[in-house]
């Protein structure tokens, strides 16, 4: 969870967003500070008494290089492109399309079966999505680039809207409103995939 947030967190916000009890995760945060693997600082002071800890993960493995290529792309990508936002979409529609066609088809066609085949693209790229049996509203719990997406949010996560986007047109599904809302969630971003028609 820390490691998905693009700032320093606090605990009111991470027993929110694990469910788990105060005390528990207070003590895995001890832990995991001892472990060398999350720091934490005080947070701006706001009133009256000691300001909160907020709290943030240490990254302790070494960047990809495919994430360090993306990165790079997206920094010429973001100070070259006149609607570096657009081009980012252009690129990830194309890239979905491929991937869609290299994936090939496992669920059923039809809306439902086509947001399944999006969840199950999701998962083989790494984004550990968790979603209901209707596939509407999806949680993309990790991400593959995530260090790049907090330098270039626009642009990473516009590449992977237009994935999305092409992936669902690969599959015939030109209905499909879709939405992605990075860092929405302690942990997780979503993703919205709703029909259009009525």
């Amino acid at each position: 969870m820390l490691r998905s947030q693009s700032e320093p967190t606090g605990l009111a916000a991470l027993v929110a967003g694990s469910g788990l009890h105060e005390n528990t995760v207070r003590g895995h945060l001890d832990g995991l500070e001892k472990a060398g693997l999350a720091t934490r600082e005080r947070a701006v002071p706001d009133g009256r008494g000691r300001p909160a800890w907020l709290w943030s993960a240490v990254d302790s493995q070494p960047v990809s290089e495919y994430a360090g290529l993306a990165g790079a792309l997206a920094s010429t990508l973001h100070r070259t492109s006149d609607d570096p936002v657009g081009d980012a979409r252009v690129a990830g529609t194309e890239w979905g399309r491929e991937l869609a066609r290299n994936h090939g088809r496992t669920e059923p066609e039809g809306a439902l079966g086509d947001r399944r085949e999006i969840v199950n693209l999701m998962d083989d790229l790494g984004f550990e999505p968790q979603t209901g049996a209707r596939a509407k509203d999806v949680r993309l719990t990790r991400c593959p680039l995530l260090e790049v997406a907090r330098q270039h949010t626009e642009i990473v996560c516009n590449v992977h809207t237009g994935l999305v986007r092409g992936a669902l047109t690969e599959y015939g599904d030109e209905s499909t409103d879709v939405e992605l809302v990075p860092f929405a969630q302690p942990g997780a971003c979503l993703l919205h995939l709703r029909s259009l028609e009525p």
